[in-house]
């Protein structure tokens, strides 16, 4: 990989740019956005320079697209008179079967490999971005099939993603969505529902002041921004409703064990997951 073209260059985007300048990057990295991202990412360090979708697309070995799901599928429809044989087209989407299906439908003249970083912050923007975001962190793949990884240029991007320090996980793309309703989306709701409640129901300020920390903690999700998980919840709402409707069970279940030993059990299965969770791989 010589050159490496990102399309949005914002938290991801960018911090791709700056994780692989880092880890001992050569080549040449572009970027395709809108003049204020454009100039940012310039100022940080995260690209060389800006060009237009189809200049970037006629000098990349990797055009990476790390826009919002919507944008991605936007892309993907304009992209197919624009790309060579020999390059490949990755993803940063956080949902996987719609933007593979759309893919493998509008893009016939070169290779496309699913991918998600499992790896984000509330905060939007090349601003926020980090060189150190992806280390330590899951990276899905979504190949079609397995062979497609073994192509010179998936393996090549695959070589780069383990530099930078992310952990490669292969995964169906169907799979993929069906993990991270309950690992990621599932999360994201529940932290916005009990913002959601506890600012109605609580609507004095001084009222929040008998809060402690796991107030705090527990809506630190509720910062992201709706524009971002629009396309999320709309390209996984059936998985989505299953994690949803298994969770407001969950919910019911201790309701009705306030005052049982199950809830002791619960406790301390849920107890075990967290403790898993802090545990470096």
């Amino acid at each position: 990989m010589d050159t490496l073209a990102i399309v949005g260059v914002g938290l991801i985007g960018g911090s791709l740019g700056l994780a692989l300048r880092k880890a001992g990057f050569r080549g040449t990295i572009l970027g395709v956005s809108s003049e204020a991202p454009l100039r940012a990412a310039l100022e940080h360090g995260a690209i060389d320079r800006g060009e237009s979708l189809d200049r970037a697309a006629a000098q990349a070995d990797v055009l990476y697209l790390s826009q919002p799901i919507g944008r991605i599928l936007d892309t993907l429809r304009r992209l197919n008179t624009l790309v060579r044989p020999e390059m490949l087209v990755t993803d940063a989407g956080s949902t996987k079967h719609a933007i593979c299906s759309a893919a493998r439908n509008q893009l016939r003249r070169c290779q496309f490999l699913g991918g998600h970083p499992m790896a984000g912050k509330e905060k939007r923007g090349v601003a926020a971005a980090d060189p150190d975001l992806f280390r330590g962190r899951t990276y899905v793949l979504t190949p079609s099939d397995p062979r497609e990884l073994e192509t010179n240029p998936a393996r090549s991007f695959t070589m780069w993603l383990e530099r930078i320090g992310a952990r490669v996980v292969v995964l169906g793309a169907a799979e993929h969505d069906r993990l991270v309703s309950y690992t990621s989306h599932l999360p994201q709701l529940a932290s916005t529902a009990l913002a959601a409640l506890v600012g109605a129901t609580l609507e004095e300020p001084e009222d929040l002041r008998v809060s402690g920390p796991g107030l705090v903690d527990s809506t630190r999700l509720a910062l992201s921004s709706y524009e971002l998980w629009r396309d999320i919840l709309a390209t996984n709402a059936d998985s989505i409703d299953q994690a949803l409707a298994a969770y407001i069970g969950e919910l019911e279940h201790l309701r009705e064990n306030l005052r049982t030993r199950q809830m002791q059990d619960e406790f301390e299965r849920a107890s075990r997951l967290a403790a898993r969770l802090r545990r470096p791989l």
